[in-house]
């Protein structure tokens, strides 16, 4: 039996969403969501800071087994790109002072394993989590809602059990 929680995050240096599924076979439930979110007048240390201080609280709270992280998507900004894979680092570091086990997965594959394409719009995947997880409405905001996805594409991908090596 796959008995576990399982943290999602979705990184961003304004946003960084986060969400808690437990999973009891093949059933998944969500435990809780939100969003890390940092002033862009901050210093960069500050809001990186908060990233890890934030995600090693969810951490804490929940004592996730493992985690499914959403890599950096570079298209047109780099400097998008650049700050989303910073924030990306700060919550890794609170994961990894944690002992998680870490399954990382592209963009096109979360949208795969939720909505059945790579190319599902927000909404879409917004909706399928809220589905998935029996909620009584799409997670908000979106970001919390990619994290749930993360959380939930980890289950799809055979990452392995905590423990199991």
């Amino acid at each position: 039996m796959n008995d576990r929680i399982i943290l999602g995050i979705d990184p961003g240096l304004a946003n960084t969403g986060w969400g808690v599924i437990a999973q009891r076979g093949s059933q998944l439930a969500c435990l809780a969501y939100g969003c890390a979110s940092t002033d862009a007048a901050w210093q960069l240390s500050d809001r990186l800071l908060k990233i890890h201080d934030q995600i090693a609280a969810v951490i804490e709270r929940f004592s996730p087994a493992c985690v499914g992280i959403e890599t950096v998507w570079f298209g047109q900004n780099i400097t998008a790109a650049f700050a989303t894979g910073q924030a990306r680092g700060a919550a890794l570091v609170a994961c990894a002072e944690s002992g998680l086990l870490v399954g990382e997965f592209a963009p096109r594959q979360i949208k795969l394993a939720v909505v059945g394409t790579g190319t599902a719009e927000k909404g879409q995947v917004q909706f399928m989590v809220g589905k998935l997880l029996r909620l009584p409405a799409a997670p908000q905001p979106d970001h919390a809602a990619d994290a749930l996805a993360a959380a939930i594409c980890y289950t799809t991908h055979d990452a392995p059990l905590a423990g199991a090596m």
